[in-house]
């Protein structure tokens, strides 16, 4: 009888246990919220950040459980390079983003001839980024990065997230009730994080703010002062999807290596029709997004520069393409007017 009771008390203790795992934890670390936030708060008026600033900012904040419950769950994707381009690039997209392209066209060349960034990339960011602006988050940016900070599996990146986001509010380029974005803390219309934000972002409409969340000047001229901060060169295109030699030295697939269109050339690279590569100064390197089975890219430095946007193939891929879609389905638009 003893060896019953045992036994069905051990099987109540594991299920009591089950139980426990399955709730999220969003108090992970040692030390309880609110003494946590003290020392935040004190950090933070040593780094200049204004106590009426964080009366606001920290007023009433408490850790958000469905964000930990977001960051513990992410979801795996293991797509093929034509399946994440058939999901992302899609027609209405492409139309939409074709109607912003031609209804913004004097303020987006205006941004063209300051940092040279051509239109169709931006709009392609944008659209993939947050719809055009119609998909921004609904998180309030402060409560989602302490929550990650306060957080132990990042928490050194967020608390370092939240100093940028407490600085931005504090220099006020926008209303505590309006720093809105995704729940890893993505913010505005080009979902950059705080870090990016303070780095990259621009009064583009000189009122004073940096607003990417309603401001589209703002918004065009932060996304340009970014890809131009990492080396695009105005008047160059991406790149090109290529056609490889049987024999090709599989080595210099890569973004480290690069060599100039006519160094490729000679290795037997050619454009995907068969025809030659252009007689264009300019160094590129070879991808391959999907290995050897799927199509092969010689990219330049634009696309590098959106690569540091988003360090996926796929996702930069997909900008470039959606880009040179939107113009072509922009220029069917004019004609027809």
């Amino acid at each position: 009888m003893r060896t019953g009771r045992n036994f069905r008390f051990f099987r109540l203790t594991f299920h009591i246990l089950l139980v426990l795992l399955s709730v999220p934890q969003v108090c992970t670390g040692n030390v309880e919220f609110d003494t946590w936030l003290t020392g935040l708060r004190a950090e933070a008026i040593a780094k200049g950040i204004s106590t009426e600033t964080l009366d606001i900012a920290l007023k009433d904040l408490k850790p958000i459980p469905r964000i930990i419950e977001l960051d513990r769950n992410q979801p795996e994707f293991k797509q093929s390079y034509r399946s994440y381009q058939k999901l992302v690039v899609t027609e209405s997209r492409v139309k939409k983003g074709a109607e912003v392209l031609n209804t913004h066209r004097d303020l987006l060349e205006n941004i063209r001839d300051r940092y040279g960034v051509q239109p169709r990339f931006l709009v392609a960011i944008w659209g993939l980024e947050t719809n055009f602006g119609s998909h921004i988050g609904s998180f309030p940016v402060i409560a989602a990065v302490a929550t990650l900070a306060h957080d132990t599996r990042r928490s050194k990146f967020f608390r370092s997230e939240l100093m940028h986001s407490l600085k931005i509010l504090d220099e006020g380029h926008v209303k505590y009730a309006d720093m809105i974005g995704s729940w890893a803390g993505a913010m505005g219309q080009l979902q950059f994080m705080p870090s990016t934000f303070t780095s990259l972002a621009v009064d583009e409409d000189n009122d004073g703010r940096k607003d990417i969340w309603n401001s589209l000047p703002d918004v065009f001229g932060s996304a340009s002062n970014f890809l131009s901060s990492y080396g695009w060169l105005p008047g160059y295109t991406w790149g090109r999807m290529v056609k490889l030699p049987q024999d090709f030295d599989n080595d210099l697939i890569g973004m480290a290596t690069t060599k100039t269109l006519a160094e490729w050339l000679k290795t037997g690279v050619r454009r995907h029709n068969g025809e030659a590569l252009p007689d264009a100064d300019i160094n590129a390197s070879l991808i391959q997004p999907s290995g050897g089975k799927g199509p092969s890219f010689l990219v330049y430095p634009n696309y590098k520069a959106i690569f540091k946007w988003n360090r996926s193939h796929f996702y930069a891929l997909a900008v470039c393409r959606l880009a040179d879609i939107i113009a072509y389905e922009a220029s069917l638009q004019n004609s027809v007017q």
